[in-house]
């Protein structure tokens, strides 16, 4: 009996260390096969090496164009005048645009790439890392002029590549090849704004007005407000509205907060910065800490000799040349063109000490005087009615090297989770 009674004792730890593992086995099988509630629903990102020379955007930003035959297959576009997602005003090489071959011919090296080219983005490779994602651009029609580089560009790999649209975005394509998703949501201001009869106004001053447009600066726009789940990554813009030539004195912009007018009444750009002070607090109270989130900063014009409306041109040959910059752009000077650093500085504010990101894609652009489409529209009337375009970009042009800047800028920010 006391024999049995040792044979026990001795075989207990060994059954408890055999209910140990066996309780340690259960727990990791329940976590690898039930992930926790918490966890990414995403697919996981496959995993590329991209090629970039850099991870940081602001390596990429900083730079200078090159005309090096050296980099002559570099430059060459991924697509041509029979991209399906083309928009008409912007197809310069099916509008018969002069010197598209030299337009195109031009390099960016960034300083970040040790004197080489910026790398171009490898369609197949970034629409295989980004399988079952979304990308969603929000903004005015320079974030859809951007749009429409980034799916021309990608459709050079897919060739299923389709027109896609849902309710609330205007203009977009996907990829059924890698189940992926572009698409952009119109909002020129961001915030929600109406047009309402001057008799809506409550201001003792109401002489000249033929109406308002009402502007909540704390709601946004229809187009946006119900995306926060939808995308993985999402690009925000606006900038070229907040002007008296979008707004003249006649028919003003008037700021309301909490359904109420701000009184003293704000001058535009005051306006523009409790917007976006309002806009970036609604995404980062509203939008999933998991998507990446990145603002682009303004599109430089180049009207020379007056604004859009004041017979402003563009007919330019070669880029400008860096001590040109600050006299064509410099708010300082006044000139036709300042509003890019103006509202540059107002975004900076408003985004300092979140995690949304910055891409400044404004200084390579200042450079490029010669790639708007200027009067090559595409319609006979165009010019006559809206004067020459020197605010949109030509494509294939100059947003095809914002679009490679963006892919790195992505699939880094992915990665690093």
């Amino acid at each position: 009996m006391a024999r049995e009674t040792t044979k026990v004792s001795l075989r207990l730890p060994s059954i408890f260390l055999l209910l140990t593992l066996a309780v340690l086995l259960l727990f990791s099988s329940s976590t690898l096969f039930f992930p926790p509630a918490s966890s990414k629903t995403s697919p996981p990102l496959r995993r590329h090496s991209n090629h970039f020379c850099s991870n940081r955007a602001a390596d990429l930003t900083r730079g200078f164009w090159t005309h090096d035959s050296r980099y002559k297959n570099h430059s060459r576009p991924l697509y041509d005048a029979s991209c399906s997602f083309h928009r008409n005003a912007w197809n310069c090489l099916r509008n018969a645009r002069k010197n598209m071959e030299a337009i195109n011919a031009w390099v960016w090296i960034p300083e970040g790439c040790g004197g080489l080219p910026l790398p171009r983005i490898d369609p197949a490779a970034f629409l295989d890392a980004m399988r079952g994602r979304r990308i969603g651009f929000v903004g005015d029609s320079l974030n859809e002029n951007f749009v429409v580089a980034f799916l021309c560009a990608l459709g050079s790999a897919d060739s299923g590549a389709r027109k896609w649209k849902r309710k609330g975005a205007w203009r977009g394509g996907y990829f059924p090849k890698f189940d992926f998703t572009v698409a952009y949501h119109r909002a020129v201001l961001l915030a929600k704004y109406t047009w309402q009869p001057v008799e809506q106004l409550d201001l003792p001053n109401k002489d000249g007005l033929k109406g308002f447009y009402k502007v909540d600066v704390d709601i946004p726009a229809d187009d946006w407000a119900n995306i926060s789940q939808f995308y993985d990554v999402l690009v925000f813009n606006t900038g070229h509205w907040w002007g008296l030539d979008k707004f003249p004195k006649e028919t003003p912009l008037v700021f309301y907060k909490g359904g109420k007018p701000i009184v003293p009444p704000l001058e535009i750009l005051n306006g523009l910065e409790l917007v976006l002070r309002s806009m970036v607090s609604y995404i980062n109270r509203e939008i999933p800490i998991k998507v990446v989130k990145i603002w682009r900063t303004q599109s430089p014009r180049h009207f020379y000799g007056g604004g859009w409306n004041q017979n402003g041109s563009c007919l330019f040959t070669e880029p400008l040349k860096l001590e040109e910059l600050d006299s064509w752009f410099d708010p300082r000077n006044k000139g036709v063109n300042k509003e890019a650093r103006e509202v540059n500085f107002c975004i900076e504010r408003a985004i300092k000490g979140t995690d949304i990101q910055l891409l400044n894609l404004t200084h390579l652009s200042e450079f490029r005087s010669d790639a708007h489409p200027a009067v090559w529209l595409g319609k006979k009337d165009a010019v006559t009615i809206w004067g020459q375009d020197c605010m949109h970009w030509c494509l294939p042009g100059l947003p095809d090297t914002w679009v490679d800047i963006l892919a790195a800028q992505i699939l880094y920010s992915l990665e690093a989770g």
